[in-house]
């Protein structure tokens, strides 16, 4: 490329420059922005720099001069994202389930790259992808797209679906048989990523493994009617719903003591109404899928939490119960 050619990219250079080499306890002083100019081939006077780095933080960019004479110099006072948030970006990438090894640093990479050398060597050192337990489904993020863009289209879909074998193994359910279903929502649970979807020959709302699903294929179909996807809430329903597992919709009244409250609120949101029993004790009407794992959770709560009505429901946690102590 032609000097007069690449002194047209010369605005684009040293923008890039002052992102990733500067922050503040790493600024470069003019000379040294020259220098880092003059390696990609561009020629810099000094007069220029600073007419460039005006017109830059008229464009819109943070760039501060430090005037110490020991360690002055310009740098990138701010950014799209700020360390804190990286490093919380970070720990996601890193904790979820479903992002396999590779996509987890290849996608931690590129979070390095929206902050500075420096700031980047902090994520690195709190990258721990080893050992952990990780999807192995390179397509994850191509089955994310395709899900929402079936649900933007009002479309129903089929995919084949993976389940763990004896011999630790993953292999297709149904033959390899493909399912059909109308999807109604994503949603996150026990760091995994699950699909709502109603399926219509079992007239059920089921969950399925993101992860775990395979050649999934938008239809011409719509999605059915009968799947409630007009009103459906995802936000609402994941509250409803123990462990990802469906169950029968009950509205349920728990009894509980003071202290558990906040366990409530975090469980079922801030709207439940709290109706005082006694000095000690509150009961809350909600809404659940009555489950195995609805009742283990309500188990791990303690002796203190019991369930008043229906007395259905409160018959089959007395079973569930029971059951336990019979297999001890």
């Amino acid at each position: 490329m032609a000097k007069s050619q690449r002194q047209k990219l010369k605005l684009l250079y040293l923008a890039d420059i002052l992102e990733r080499n500067t922050d503040e306890q790493h600024p470069l002083s003019t000379q040294q922005l020259i220098e880092e100019l003059a390696k990609v081939d561009i020629a810099a006077e000094r007069k220029s720099i600073y007419d460039d780095i005006e017109q830059l933080n008229r464009f819109g960019y943070d760039i501060v001069l430090n005037k110490s004479r020991s360690s002055g110099g310009y740098y990138m006072a701010s950014r799209r994202f700020e360390l804190a948030e990286l490093k919380v970006l970070v720990d996601s990438v890193q904790a979820s389930r479903f992002i396999t090894p590779k996509k987890t640093r290849e996608l931690i990479a590129k979070l390095e790259q929206l902050c500075s050398i420096h700031e980047g060597k902090q994520l690195k050192r709190q990258v721990y992808v080893l050992n952990r337990i990780k999807a192995e489904n390179e397509q994850i993020f191509y089955n994310v797209d395709l899900l929402h863009t079936a649900i933007h289209q009002n479309r129903q879909i089929s995919f084949q679906y993976y389940e763990w074998s004896t011999d630790r193994q993953m292999k297709l359910r149904h033959n390899g048989e493909p399912y059909f279903v109308s999807p109604l929502g994503l949603t996150w649970d026990d760091k995994n990523y699950y699909l709502v979807a109603y399926e219509e020959t079992k007239e059920q709302i089921r969950h399925y493994r993101v992860d775990k699903m395979k050649s999934i294929e938008i239809l011409e179909r719509k999605r059915s009617e009968e799947s409630g996807y007009k009103k459906f809430d995802i936000a609402s329903y994941g509250n409803k719903v123990f462990g990802m597992y469906g169950g029968l919709p009950e509205t349920v009244t728990l009894s509980f003591p003071e202290r558990l409250v906040g366990v409530m609120i975090d469980r079922f949101g801030k709207d439940i109404s709290l109706k005082k029993e006694s000095d000690t004790t509150y009961s809350i009407r909600v809404g659940v899928a009555v489950s195995e794992q609805f009742f283990g959770w309500l188990a791990g709560l303690g002796k203190d939490v019991s369930i008043v009505s229906p007395m259905e429901v409160k018959q089959k946690y007395k079973d569930f119960l029971s059951d336990i102590l019979d297999n001890l």
